[in-house]
């Protein structure tokens, strides 16, 4: 396998390492109390957005199960930093990996995370030879359930108040895709081809 060459591009999209500057593009949506579900830890207040933008901008490749790459999501032109996508390696045996993302919502619904996602599991398939790449969403996400269907997620599961979160219970769908169910001819990418591994 080559190495990995950073930053990606998409149709709108550049998806690169953070840098130290994003903390406070992070902020806008990482310290909103329905994305503290979504993060590792939480990011309610400025210095823990710093210490979660550290830590990303140290998610750079995947060498060893547990690795995670995380990316900024930023429109071309302008430069704004919309979101964040990231690939974990979750298990080596068995080829397993779980693609996560985070919008910015003033930037939801504009096709941002259908080009990021699908990178990020072009990348798992292509590059890192993940066999299998699941995905969570809440299950009251009817936006991300149909962005799951779109991709060509198939439902593997749904847990059904599973978690007590700010004082409700949390319903948790689990999507998933084998690499011989992606479509690697998809429009929705502008890879160049130096980041596409045969």
């Amino acid at each position: 396998m080559s190495s990995l060459r950073l930053p990606i591009e998409t149709s709108h999209l550049v998806l690169r390492p953070f840098e130290r500057a994003d903390c406070d593009a992070v902020a806008r949506y990482h310290t909103l109390p329905s994305a503290q579900r979504y993060v590792d830890r939480p990011t309610r207040y400025p210095e823990e957005v710093s210490a979660a933008v550290a830590i990303m901008r140290k998610q750079v490749e995947l060498h060893r199960p547990g690795d995670i790459l995380s990316l900024a999501m930023v429109r071309k032109g302008d430069h704004a930093l919309v979101g964040q996508v990231s690939l974990k390696w979750s298990d080596a045996t068995s080829g397993q990996g779980e693609v996560r993302f985070l919008i910015d919502p003033a930037h939801s619904g504009r096709g941002y995370l259908t080009e990021a996602i699908s990178a990020m599991l072009d990348l798992a398939f292509s590059h890192f030879r993940v066999h299998r790449v699941m995905v969570r969403c809440d299950g009251r996400s009817h936006h991300s359930i149909k962005l799951m269907q779109k991709l060509g997620m198939r439902l593997e599961a749904h847990y059904r108040e599973h978690a007590l979160f700010q004082g409700e219970w949390d319903e948790e769908l689990h999507f998933a895709m084998l690499d011989r169910e992606w479509k690697r001819d998809s429009k929705v990418l502008d890879l160049p081809l130096r980041d596409r591994v045969a």
